[in-house]
Formats: C-alpha cells, sequence, structure tokens
C-alpha cells in the first residue's frame, strides 16, 4: 500500500488522498446506483479543527454528524448506502471513545466493503494545541486531573491506530480557520478541475515583517512610492489615483509582466505535484500603497486565466 501522505501547511500542503484498497474504488460503473456515495471520517487531535473542518464539509453538501458512537458506524455507513437521498456524509470521531479506538481498523474494512470511504485525520504541533487551549479556556476532552500538555500526549497515543490508516493526515500547525476550510474544499469539491488550485494573494508590509503563511514573497519596495505625495498619504493601493501612479511606472508594467510569467510557470506544476493551496506575497514598506495595488492586479491576471484566487490586505488601514 502506498505511504500515507502528511500534509504541512507552510511547505507542501497537498491534500491529496492516497487510493483506497480495502474497498471500493471510487471510479464505478454507469449503471452502478451508488456511484456518487460516499463518507469521510474526520478525527484527530482535540483543538486541531475537526469541527471547522465537519462545517466546511456541511457547506460542501454533505449530511453532518458529530460524535457518532464508534460501533454505529457501520450502521450509518448502511443507512448512506441505502438511502434515496444522501449522496455523501461525513461524521466526526475523537478520543473519548476510549477502548473502542482499538477496533477502528476493523471498522474501517467493514465500513468500506459497503461503500467508499475515507479517512481525514486532524493533528498539530503541542504549542499550538496548548495555545488554542488557552485561548478559548475549554478543558482538554479527556478531564481536567493531568496538565493539558500530558492530556495531549496521552490523546496521541490513543488515536494512534486510526492516524495509522488515516487516508489524509493534516497539520493544521499554522492553519487559520479560512486555510482549512480552503483545503477541504480543494480535496472534495465534486465539481474539480485541472485547476484545482486555491491561490491567496496577499499585501504586507515589511515593517511589520513577512507573513509566516506566505510559500512565494516578493518585495516591491522598488517602485515609485505614493506615501511621498500628500494627496495619496491616507488612499490604499486600491484608490484609482494612487493604482495609475504605481502602474505609471516602466518598472511597474515589466515587474508585472515577469511576475504572471513566473507565476502561469509555476502553477501547473504546482497543480501536478500536488498542491492544492497557495499564498503569494508582495511586501512594500507599510502595506498600504504599492503591495496593495500589485496583489489586485496579479488577482485579476490569475483570475482570468480561470483560477480560484482571493486576495487579502493584512496591513492596510480599514
Amino acid at each position: 500500500m502506498p505511504a500515507k501522505r502528511t500534509i504541512d501547511p507552510k511547505t507542501s500542503r497537498r491534500a491529496n488522498s492516497r487510493k483506497l484498497t480495502d474497498g471500493p474504488s471510487h471510479k464505478t460503473s454507469a449503471g452502478d446506483p451508488n456511484k456518487q456515495k460516499e463518507l469521510v471520517i474526520v478525527t484527530g487531535l482535540s483543538g486541531s479543527g475537526k469541527l471547522s473542518a465537519l462545517k466546511a464539509f456541511e457547506d460542501l453538501g454533505y449530511h453532518a454528524v458529530d460524535n457518532l458512537p464508534l460501533e454505529l458506524v457501520p450502521q450509518f455507513a448502511e443507512l448512506v448506502k441505502r438511502s434515496g437521498g444522501m449522496e455523501r456524509a461525513v461524521l466526526v470521531i475523537d478520543a473519548r471513545e476510549g477502548t473502542w479506538l482499538e477496533h477502528f481498523p476493523a471498522m474501517l474494512k467493514k465500513v468500506r466493503r459497503l461503500l467508499s470511504t475515507r479517512v481525514v485525520y486532524l493533528e498539530a504541533n503541542d504549542d499550538a494545541l496548548i495555545r488554542r487551549f488557552s485561548e478559548t479556556r475549554r478543558p482538554h476532552p479527556l478531564g481536567r486531573s493531568e496538565t493539558v500538555l500530558e492530556a495531549i500526549q496521552a490523546e496521541r497515543q490513543r488515536l494512534d491506530p486510526i492516524r495509522n490508516v488515516a487516508d489524509i493526515i493534516l497539520d493544521t500547525t499554522k492553519f487559520n480557520v479560512h486555510e482549512l476550510r480552503a483545503h477541504i474544499n480543494a480535496q472534495f469539491e465534486r465539481e474539480t478541475s485541472d485547476r484545482n488550485l486555491t491561490i491567496s494573494v496577499n499585501s504586507f508590509g515589511f515593517k511589520n515583517g513577512v507573513p509566516s503563511e506566505a510559500d512565494l514573497v516578493f518585495d516591491v519596495r522598488f517602485l515609485p512610492n505614493p506615501h511621498f505625495v500628500p494627496e495619496f498619504r491616507k488612499l490604499t493601493g486600491r484608490h484609482p489615483s494612487v493604482a495609475a501612479y504605481v502602474r505609471h511606472s516602466p518598472q511597474t508594467k515589466q515587474f508585472l509582466e515577469k511576475v504572471t510569467d513566473m507565476l502561469e510557470f509555476l502553477l501547473p506544476n504546482y497543480i501536478k505535484e500536488g498542491k492544492s493551496y497557495l499564498t503569494v506575497a508582495f511586501g512594500c514598506t507599510g502595506g498600504q500603497h504599492r503591495s496593495v495595488f500589485i496583489a489586485e492586479e496579479v488577482r485579476k491576471r490569475l483570475a482570468a486565466d480561470g483560477y480560484r484566487v482571493k486576495s487579502q490586505h493584512r496591513d492596510m488601514p480599514r
């Protein structure tokens, strides 16, 4: 069996799953009434984003069930298989299932004989999980008698049988809710294409630091700075006058052409390699004028090429 893929948000950010070998193929004959049936089981460490993932699946049209007892999963799979109005379903399983978790691999084989099933396992590093529990002020589900770190380590051990059979292992350490949703959408949307890549084109100011989530970073501080034009100082790169000022520079035109050419070369190769999410960041001094304009221009060009793309401006005044 091919090795599972562990998805790291900073490096690969892959969200492709391996082919299932214990059950029916995703591809079925045209006459098969269950060819659209699918079950996704979401599990993993507490605080890693299981509920956010569940909501993302629900928005994609999945019938969502939270914390279904493990012993009922085969019956639920049978229900999905026989239901006329339930084509895709997702359910969450967590560590509170206790000793039942040891039986998960055998149960999964049984379920995969009924319909196509994928297991998504979410995790994060200890520091990220401890911080999330601190921010939400919620106790760890395994109890209050231990420290949070001890509970996390115990949970990792308890969930190990499930992790070993997961199709997708997703590290959410550096994800926010929107990035997690983007990964789920990219992997599980029914209407996929050869450009199933979510691109975020961001602007930022170097004085506030380089964004940690960026895959590609471009410094545009060499372009003319509207900050030194008094009437532009309180405006942003989205204002037509500021945009015209930055666009007028020959360096701007040349830079946009070169960076567009580079992205048009990189993106198909990223897609071929399995990348599902890419963050391209443009930085100027304050993140208000030049980087905002360039990010918006690049977004427009990529959108015109048919890519799924959005823009975000971290340091632009609201």
